[in-house]
């Protein structure tokens, strides 16, 4: 069955890095664009990062641009999420999807209809 496993959450200090994986399995991610969403304890889930499918168009929220960036390994199927100079804001639990060709203008929003999700991965962010 075709699904994504997120996986590399853990507890980071403030200012520091950690690094999630989004591993694929029974479809090719590197034909889909892929989506980072996070949700913060009580908020709703929002949308942070998108990359096409051709990697050559990555869409950012502002509370991420400069400090988060995504990567793929093809030969894993995987793709990742670099995060940088973390703030505790940045604390939740944080998810992939994959839909389509291109992010489009609604990659932020469930509007945009990804055809996969991941089951999430907690990230903790300490003083």
């Amino acid at each position: 069955q075709e699904q994504l496993v997120e996986s590399g959450g853990g507890v980071a200090q403030t200012g520091g890095s950690l690094r999630l994986s989004c591993a694929a399995s029974g479809f090719r991610l590197d034909d889909y664009a892929i989506g980072w969403f996070r949700q913060a304890p009580g908020k709703g889930r929002e949308g942070i990062l998108c990359e096409d499918a051709s990697g050559r168009n990555t869409k950012y929220a502002d509370s991420v641009k400069g400090r988060f960036t995504i990567s793929r390994d093809a030969a894993k199927n995987t793709a990742y999420l670099q995060m940088n100079s973390l703030k505790p804001e940045d604390a939740g639990t944080y998810f992939c999807a994959a839909a389509g060709l291109f992010c489009g203008v609604t990659w932020y929003s469930d509007r945009h209809n990804y055809d996969y999700w991941g089951q999430g991965t907690q990230v903790i962010v300490s003083s």
